[in-house]
């Protein structure tokens, strides 16, 4: 009897530090980059298939989030980008039924590799000038968009929200509330387009536990390793995958 959930090794090979980079990310360290964890796992099933295997994960991670920040969040920053990221999940919503899931990858990608462009020639300052309103709605969107093609929304609004100079932990807090809200909102849509069929959700189980193990590791490394040093894997590994899912839209 086949068992309901994915038992692929090579699957799990990138699964595992997609989803523990993912709960890194989420911890406030290296924000931004949880948006890695798909294009890794699309190395072994298709991107919307894994964006639909991390639903749970990201659930269970943004819950710990919002219950660690619960008092920490700017609520009038929440209230001008919230219908916008929610627009951005509408957009994504069609794209899935406009686009062929090869061409799908090909965006994720081509997103991929404009914010590993961005990281590295304009990186963000917390002493700039904060974005016109216009601008932060388009990136909000735009994070929407991406979050929900490929949970990929924290470059671009971290692009507008970080040179608002917030503290630290009112950052964390708001971010964990506006992608709470924003995951939430992608399960009816998910399951409209057929994705979270018993064999992705089963997988998610398996993969589950790693999300609180996630979120430890990068408050742990947070304290231990050099910053430096971390991003450029991280950035390396932004390229690889970004040329990899281009290459699979396009060969």
């Amino acid at each position: 009897m086949t068992l309901p959930f994915i038992t692929d090794w090579a699957f799990y090979a990138v699964a595992v530090p997609a989803v523990l980079l993912l709960g890194i990310s989420k911890s406030g360290f290296g924000a931004g980059f949880g948006s890695l964890a798909v294009p890794m796992m699309a190395m072994a099933v298709t991107v919307p298939q894994a964006a639909a295997i991390l639903m749970p994960v990201l659930l269970v991670m943004d819950l710990l989030g919002i219950a660690a920040f619960r008092r920490d969040f700017d609520r009038a920053l929440l209230r001008f980008m919230l219908p916008w990221g929610l627009l951005g999940i509408v957009i994504g919503t069609l794209s899935f039924r406009l686009l062929e899931a090869r061409w799908v990858a090909g965006i994720v990608g081509v997103f991929t590799l404009l914010f590993l462009a961005q990281r590295l020639l304009f990186p963000p300052r917390v002493d700039g000038a904060s974005a016109p309103r216009w601008v932060g709605a388009l990136l909000t969107a735009t994070s929407g968009f991406t979050s929900f093609v490929a949970h990929a929304g924290g470059p671009p609004i971290n692009a507008y929200v970080i040179p608002l100079r917030l503290t630290p932990v009112v950052f964390t807090g708001t971010m964990a509330f506006f992608f709470f809200v924003i995951n939430l909102a992608k399960w009816l849509p998910y399951a409209w387009l057929g994705l979270l069929d018993w064999r992705n959700l089963a997988t998610s189980l398996v993969l589950l536990p790693l999300a609180p193990l996630g979120v430890w590791i990068g408050v742990r490394i947070a304290r231990r390793i050099d910053q430096q040093l971390f991003y450029r894997f991280v950035y390396l590994g932004m390229l690889l995958t970004g040329v990899k899912l281009l290459w699979d839209a396009v060969a």
